[in-house]
């Protein structure tokens, strides 16, 4: 079984497991506390770092072979553009070669024999490729070796660059992964020393939560302080910038650790095994053994190279919607402005990425003595605090296109789980976490201005709680399901949802 389908496997099986017991509310104890406010600013991610030193090697490497091929012009009767598109190719050849060998790994970057020896193998790769192409014929040979030479001296170069700026980034902890360990005792400390034994390990343990008493689980872990029980980790978490949850107790302990992923499966962060805690081994399909051996359960959905081709579109479409836009825009808030007093603009503290409130920004559709800041009340058919413009705006979902510069803050995505206000009832006064348990599950991506509940019709006043179920039950699809051809698709089935406005008053 793959990895993917095993995890989706183990997902849909803690979900059908139900919530846990209720936790008391979620406070944090001084020592948690300050160590949460350390790490408030995320770490960066290591494919930024090695991302710049492959757009280095692409310039340089692309600028050789553009010189060598543009030089070689007189003999070979090339020109210019040929001559720039080859380049271009061999450069991405060259790194492309350079990264299926893993040679931009910040563990590699550090170690300058080794990256030039991948380095050596691949220019040998893109020279045949020219050879073989008949960029250089035989009367320009002498190209040939200038092209060597000045690949090899610009691979030299920038290794020689790189090797200690790796270094300190893998010394600095900026590219760190940061990791809390679930479970004290003695499989934490083999765990904990492990990690520390790998000279090529990044991940840095912040702190231990276990549930049990300082007489089965010591305060400190192979130096590491015990913070807390799992119900303060998860509160933790929606503080700190955490990566991972590595999970300590003998895997034999099947209901135990069951338990706990049922409390941890809302957090947006990946969740693994430590295969520390068996005496017996797994498929090596199942484990990373790049710091470390562990099995993958709950991974985190949108990290990484993924997040950040949704950011690009996020950046993209938002901007060119606000230009396209912008005369309805500004004809909205005249409407708004000459039918009441008060201001254009309404804004409204809601649950965003991880459960931390965003200030979202729309335009006013309520009459501005009728505000409802909280969210308190929940907007229903014929609501007479609605405004005659207001009442178009919702109906055409003209009230959200503020929130395009919430998109563009990096506050909301485009697409993703419509965010709810901070303290949301149902139109029977019922919290949306009293009526679907584990609803904030919804908030490990961030929130976005439609989504796929909202254009399967889910929208609108909660008047049932199956409303609610069902637009719960679409956005962890989503959430699990989640690609950039998924976004693209609910963008162009936004347009033709707003059509019918069944629940939009």
């Amino acid at each position: 079984m793959s990895v993917e389908r095993w995890e989706h496997v183990e997902l849909a099986r803690v979900r059908a497991a139900g919530a846990p017991p209720p936790q008391p509310p979620n406070t944090l104890n001084e020592a948690a506390s300050e160590a949460a406010e350390h790490l408030r600013q995320a770490s960066i991610r290591p494919g930024v770092v090695t991302a710049g030193f492959m757009a280095l090697d692409a310039a340089c490497f692309g600028l050789a072979l553009w010189f060598a091929a543009f030089g070689a012009t007189p003999s070979a009767g090339f020109d210019a553009g040929r001559a720039a598109l080859l380049a271009g190719g061999g450069a991405m050849v060259l790194v492309g070669a350079l990264h299926a060998s893993k040679a931009y790994r910040l563990q590699a970057l550090r170690r300058p024999g080794e990256s030039l020896l991948r380095l050596a193998v691949s220019a040998a790769l893109v020279l045949a490729f020219a050879v073989a192409g008949g960029v250089w014929g035989s009367d320009s040979a002498a190209i040939a070796w200038l092209a060597a030479g000045l690949l090899g001296a610009a691979g030299v170069a920038l290794r020689c660059v790189a090797a200690p700026v790796a270094q300190w980034f893998l010394d600095a902890g900026v590219t760190e992964r940061r990791a809390v360990v679930v479970g004290g005792g003695g499989n934490a400390e083999k765990l904990i020393r492990g990690l520390a034994a790998n000279p090529d390990n990044d991940i840095r343990i912040v702190g231990v939560f276990d549930d049990r008493g300082d007489d089965r689980s010591p305060p400190i872990v192979a130096g590491r302080r015990k913070l807390g029980t799992v119900a303060e980790l998860v509160a933790f978490a929606r503080i700190a910038r955490i990566d991972m949850l590595i999970v300590t107790l003998p895997l034999s302990a099947e209901e135990r650790i069951l338990n706990l992923l049922r409390q941890l499966w809302v957090l947006p962060v990946d969740v693994r095994l430590s295969a520390y805690s068996a005496d017996y081994s797994f498929p090596r399909a199942q484990t990373s053994s790049a710091a470390g051996p562990f099995i993958s359960v709950l991974r985190q959905p949108i990290a990484g190279a993924r997040q950040a081709a949704k950011r690009v579109l996020d950046l993209v479409v938002a901007s060119l919607a606000l230009t396209a836009l912008s005369p309805v825009m500004l004809l909205t808030a005249l409407a708004i402005r000459l039918e009441t007093p008060g201001p254009v603009f309404f804004r409204q503290n809601r649950h965003g990425f991880n459960h931390q409130p965003v200030r979202v920004w729309k335009f006013r559709s309520l009459r501005h003595e009728c505000a409802d800041p909280m969210g308190r009340t929940i907007v229903t058919r014929a609501d007479p605090r609605v405004t005659r413009v207001g009442r178009f705006i919702r109906r055409a979902s003209i009230d959200e296109l503020p929130q395009l510069f919430n998109v563009l803050a990096g506050e909301l995505s485009l697409v993703g789980p419509r965010p709810h206000a901070v303290d949301a009832r149902s139109s029977r006064h019922e919290m949306f976490a009293e009526i679907v348990e584990g609803y904030s599950g919804r908030h490990k991506v961030a929130p976005g201005i439609t989504g796929w509940a909202q254009v399967n019709g889910w929208r609108g006043e909660v008047d049932d709680p199956e409303k609610l179920k069902q637009r719960f039950e679409h956005d962890l699809y989503y959430i699990e399901n989640w690609s950039l051809l998924l976004d693209l698709r609910i963008l162009a089935m936004t347009p033709l949802s707003l059509l019918s406005s069944r629940g939009a008053y």
